[in-house]
Parts: C-alpha cells; sequence; structure tokens
C-alpha cells in the first residue's frame, strides 16, 4: 500500500471486481445503486479513486445477491502483502 493511498489495494481490488461485474451484466451506476440501496453518487464516489468511499461487508453480502455469487467471488484469491 502506498503511504498516501487513499484505499488499500484489497479495498481498490474489492472496487474493481463489483464495477467489471455491474459492466458485464450490463448494470448502469443508478440500478445498481437502486439495487444496493444506496445513492447512485456513492457507486460513482466508489468508483472514482479521487474518493474514499468503498464497499463495506454488508455491501458486499447484498452485492452477491445481486450478482448470484458467492461472498468470496469479490476478493482476490491471495492476500496482499
Amino acid at each position: 500500500m502506498q503511504k498516501h493511498s487513499l484505499i488499500t489495494e484489497v479495498e481498490q481490488y474489492v472496487i474493481d471486481r463489483v464495477k467489471s461485474m455491474r459492466n458485464e451484466r450490463g448494470i448502469s451506476q443508478a440500478k445498481l445503486a437502486n439495487l444496493l440501496e444506496v445513492s447512485q453518487g456513492f457507486i460513482g464516489d466508489c468508483e472514482n479513486p479521487k474518493y474514499r468511499a468503498k464497499y463495506n461487508l454488508n455491501h458486499i453480502n447484498r452485492l452477491a445477491k445481486i450478482f448470484n455469487c458467492s461472498f468470496q467471488d469479490f476478493f482476490p484469491d491471495s492476500p496482499f502483502d
């Protein structure tokens, strides 16, 4: 992790996975926000590296239901250094 980074590597990995899964399914930020019961701005802030917004474990649990996948699908196979 860089000293001045707003979020950690694992947090960025989760955000990138969510964005990738969202795009693969053709789901807009607005639709995902509605399904996740958060503001559209929150999804945009998560996907923008200039902001500190990130998904928490409750979000990830709901995302697994939305995407009909495993909770583990949002995490890397191995831990980061």
